[in-house]
């Protein structure tokens, strides 16, 4: 019991220090994707051009997501028309180049993680659009479309077709200043939590559980960390291989990797290791049912072959650079809870999620948690000619829908629920 109780306090001392860091970088994120309107996105990423790239990489880290979240949504951008390639690079920078990332990389395994993330983004998806471009057929491209086109749910796909941003008129700060803004930014937190406080509570017990039980000799062996050479080059290669094992997605692996860094795990096989949360078994298992087993070979493959580029190229050029910490120092073996600064900004910024949380609830939030799981079409809503209509509900649709004052649309017929404009997996009618 002993073991299994230092376990819980490693981890529980871990969610204790970065607490504050998550509700700044998800309060930080749902500010950005409440002026990020959705519905525009799979018009601005048609093709793999380097713009249509950039675009699609701009706009999926302005759209935090999940991982289960990002992947359902590309799959949507997909089947409206986006670039396949573009739509991958939405979801490797919705889900690693977003806002909370970089500040828990910070805060826990200190900046150059930050930078190396921030860096290597942008080094995968173009690493991943050159093996697209030599590898993938039409006729496979085909195929992944007409099974994505048959709709079969995922995970998270209510929460992907949702669009809760601010649909008012004005400049970024007038739609977020307006009490539509407030309640749109609520919307956002509130959800994003909802979608990966399980991945977050999944790390923090796995990465608790490593730091306790596993000999951090044990790891410098297996990972080679007292010959640097050989370290930097298994690294790349099986921190990918580690993340498929580790069912954590998203945000919830940065507590294991700050292990496994600690453990010897080489500075590029850290930066794989983090990226490769869109190549965990679950997600793979969807892979295959959005797309056909072929294509999701494809995805793991090439996804693979990507991270593992992107952790050798890290390596090299911030080791060139003198970037790579010196140190194996990162904050996870502390178990105890002191009343420091730590204290304070926790009760500070619980104090702001409380305020967005009463603000969500009395907004009509509490019915879109139970849409989160929903069909990648039934979560949607649909536009007729400029009317809203509101989600489906079993054959027909909702039709009293209203705006309520504070700009959140509002379907009576589901009781006050408050409902998206026309989000990604919606379809349009005109």
């Amino acid at each position: 019991m002993s073991a299994v109780g230092d376990a819980l306090a490693m981890a529980g001392s871990m969610g204790w220090e970065i607490l504050w860091a998550l509700i700044l970088g998800f309060f930080l994120s749902a500010a950005v994707e409440a002026v990020v309107r959705k519905e525009t996105v799979s018009r601005w990423i048609g093709n793999d051009r380097p713009r249509s790239l950039a675009v699609a990489t701009g706009l999926g880290a302005a759209s935090s997501s999940c991982s289960y979240a990002a992947v359902a949504l590309a799959r949507s951008l997909f089947r409206k028309g986006a670039n396949f390639t573009a739509a991958m690079a939405f979801e490797i920078a919705s889900t690693n180049l977003v806002i909370e990332m970089g500040i828990i990389l910070a805060l826990l395994m200190g900046w150059q993680f930050t930078l190396a993330e921030f860096v290597g983004g942008p080094i995968m998806i173009l690493l991943l659009a050159v093996l697209f471009r030599l590898f993938l057929r039409r006729r496979a491209l085909d195929a992944a479309r007409e099974q994505a086109d048959r709709g079969l749910g995922g995970r998270m796909e209510g929460h992907a077709a949702m669009d809760m941003g601010v649909q008012a008129d004005g400049n970024a700060l007038q739609r977020l200043g307006s009490p539509a803004g407030f309640t749109s930014v609520s919307h956002y937190f509130v959800m994003n939590w909802a979608s990966v406080y399980v991945d977050i509570l999944l790390g923090l017990l796995i990465a608790g559980a490593f730091a306790a039980w596993v000999p951090m000799s044990w790891l410098h062996q297996v990972f080679l960390a007292d010959d640097p050479t050989a370290a930097a080059i298994l690294g790349p290669l099986i921190g990918p291989l580690l993340a498929m094992v580790s069912f954590v997605c998203s945000i919830g692996n940065i507590p294991l990797a700050a292990v496994l860094w600690n453990g010897g795990l080489s500075f590029g096989g850290v930066v794989s290791f983090l990226f490769a949360d869109l190549i965990v078994i679950p997600v793979l298992l969807i892979y295959r049912k959005y797309y056909g087993t072929r294509m999701a070979l494809f995805l793991l493959a090439t996804f693979y072959a990507a991270m593992a580029g992107t952790g050798y190229i890290v390596e090299i050029v911030f080791g060139a650079l003198g970037l790579i910490p010196s140190d194996r120092n990162a904050q996870v073996i502390e178990p105890h809870i002191a009343w420091d600064h730590t204290t304070l900004l926790n009760i500070a910024f619980l104090v702001l999620a409380a305020v967005l949380v009463v603000r969500f609830i009395r907004t009509g939030g509490v019915p879109m948690l139970r849409m989160m799981g929903g069909g990648p079409d039934g979560a949607a809503d649909h536009t007729h000619g400029g009317h809203v209509h509101g989600p489906h509900r079993g054959v027909g649709h909702a039709h009293d829908v209203g705006r309520r004052p504070d700009g959140v649309l509002h379907d009576h017929a589901a009781g006050g629920g408050p409902q998206a404009v026309h989000g990604a997996g919606g379809t349009d009618h005109d």
